[in-house]
């Protein structure tokens, strides 16, 4: 039954061909029996032309329309009184009515017909001005237009149906697009920030761990208690940065609960000492400052300011040059938190902090930028004047308040 069901919906056209059919062979049976003369070949051609209105009434909507219009007036022109085709007529209406690319005016045309056809039929065929009284025949006139005009109501309102419901089809494959989008969004979003924090982990560990292991093996020989300290910090930002990266991996599993004391808490304000203990350990004197009154930061600035502090220092490690030395200060301002790191090294070569250079040099910078952006706060990173390289950033402290 489905399947015939869904053949029929597939072939509109031949079923609307089909009942034609039917309307021709029980109309032809009516003209033959019910008129003769000149009005019975007259009535064929009515008949052949409304059952092509019912068979093409989906296919050609308008025209069919028109030729039913041209067909009525016919009717009333030779006296071709009330009979089955007329049926297309009331088809039409509510075809022409619900179609949803039927045009407007069609639609109005149809309902002028529907109010008027059935009224100009009855004055024309009906005995309207043989003694009948006007109240009878009023009514009568009432009856025959209802159906018609019911038609044209029911009509409207599958088109109207039909529109709103292919609003909210539209409407919900838009917002399937938009949280594909979405999705997609976020995804991108995710991966950066991991990147990000991949970034700043190992770029960071690793370059002490190379200082320290350069170190180790220049004095191997003359210094074994230095080569036991570098050795023991290797071993340290080794444990350090695997902590870490644990913790960022763990970002990416789901349904699994860490295990206690798996990962570690993100790095922030507090832990900057720390950080910068390790880099005077691998052998860059820093200068660190706090200025004004320290309190509650955000966490996302908080990380942000670590990070921050972190790529910089490794930046100048990696492109400083020997004897080389840091700034760092930590400024609370009233609504700002300001951040200076500088080095008084030879700096970065321009591409790096300009473009971002190639095979992964200059990523953090634009990661930095990437941080700061997030918070809402401002960066600036070049050289300095006198040499050097500087890194400012300014960062929003109002959440916190």
């Amino acid at each position: 039954m489905q399947r015939l069901y869904d053949f029929l919906r597939r072939h509109p056209t031949g079923v609307d061909t089909f009942w034609a059919v039917l309307l021709f062979g029980f109309t032809s049976l009516w003209v033959a029996f019910r008129f003769s003369g000149a009005e019975q070949p007259i009535a064929v051609i009515f008949t052949i032309g409304l059952c092509l209105v019912v068979a093409l009434r989906r296919k050609a909507p308008v025209k069919m329309l028109l030729l039913t219009a041209a067909i009525g007036v016919g009717q009333l022109a030779f006296s071709i009184g009330t009979y089955p085709g007329d049926a297309a007529m009331f088809v039409i209406t509510y075809t022409v009515a619900s179609g949803p690319t039927v045009p407007r005016w069609a639609s109005r045309c149809a309902l002028v017909g529907a109010i008027f056809g059935p009224a100009l039929s009855y004055w024309r065929f009906g005995e309207f001005a043989e003694g009948q009284r006007v109240g009878a025949n009023l009514f009568v006139t009432v009856l025959l237009t209802v159906p018609f005009v019911l038609a044209w109501v029911l009509g409207d309102s599958m088109r109207t149906r039909r529109a709103y419901w292919a609003q909210l089809e539209e409407r919900a494959a838009r917002l399937e697009k938009e949280r594909e989008a979405q999705a997609r969004i976020a995804v991108a979003a995710e991966r950066a920030r991991i990147a990000r924090e991949l970034h700043d982990v190992v770029a960071h560990n690793v370059s002490v761990m190379v200082v320290q292991a350069d170190g180790a093996a220049y004095v191997l020989d003359a210094a074994p208690e230095q080569t036991r300290k570098a050795l023991e910090t290797i071993s340290g930002t080794g444990r350090q940065a695997l902590a870490e990266m644990r913790r960022l991996l763990g970002v990416l599993r789901t349904g699994e609960q860490p295990e206690s004391g798996e990962y570690v808490p993100q790095p922030g304000v507090e832990q900057l000492t720390e950080l910068i203990d390790q880099v005077r350990s691998a052998g860059l004197p820093v200068d660190f400052r706090r200025e004004g009154e320290p309190r509650e930061v955000p966490s996302s600035v908080e990380l942000t300011v670590y990070r921050i502090v972190q790529e910089a220092l490794t930046n100048t490690r990696k492109h400083g040059g020997p004897d080389v030395g840091a700034t760092v200060r930590l400024s609370y301002r009233d609504d700002d938190l300001d951040l200076l790191v500088e080095d008084d090294g030879r700096g970065a070569q321009r591409e790096l902090y300009e473009e971002g250079g190639s095979d992964g040099l200059g990523h953090g910078l634009i990661g930095m930028r990437e941080r700061v952006g997030m918070v809402g706060g401002t960066l600036s990173a070049g050289p300095r004047p006198g040499g050097g390289f500087r890194v400012s950033a300014v960062l929003p402290l109002k959440s916190a308040r």
